[in-house]
């Protein structure tokens, strides 16, 4: 399954779940496939394709040690330590959640 499929299936995971607003029809630039909680983006599809989830900065160390996730940059060569880009092994779904369990 292709990443936008991917990503749109997680959206579709938070549809009944008020607080969280989907992403913007029309939007460009950073964050525009991204799902957001009280206006802060959580999970998002970068502009490369890539799952990008907002968690814990312990919890990404804990995944990066494990080999399951790598830094996210934010395009100016600045790692974000809070932001884990995820493989297409993963469970998105999963990390959507617990990432906006922490939102």
């Amino acid at each position: 399954m292709e990443a936008v499929e991917r990503f749109a299936d997680v959206v579709d995971g938070f549809a009944d779940d008020p607080g969280v607003e989907p992403p913007r029809p029309g939007a460009r630039g950073f964050g525009a496939r991204a799902l957001r909680a009280g206006g802060a983006i959580f999970a998002m599809l970068d502009v490369y394709g890539r799952f990008v989830v907002k968690l814990d900065p312990a919890r990404v160390g804990e995944l990066l040690d494990a080999g399951a996730g790598a830094r996210f940059d934010n395009g100016h060569g600045r790692a974000m330590r809070a932001w884990v880009v995820l493989g297409p092994e993963q469970d998105w779904a999963e990390f959507a959640r617990e990432a906006r369990e922490r939102a």
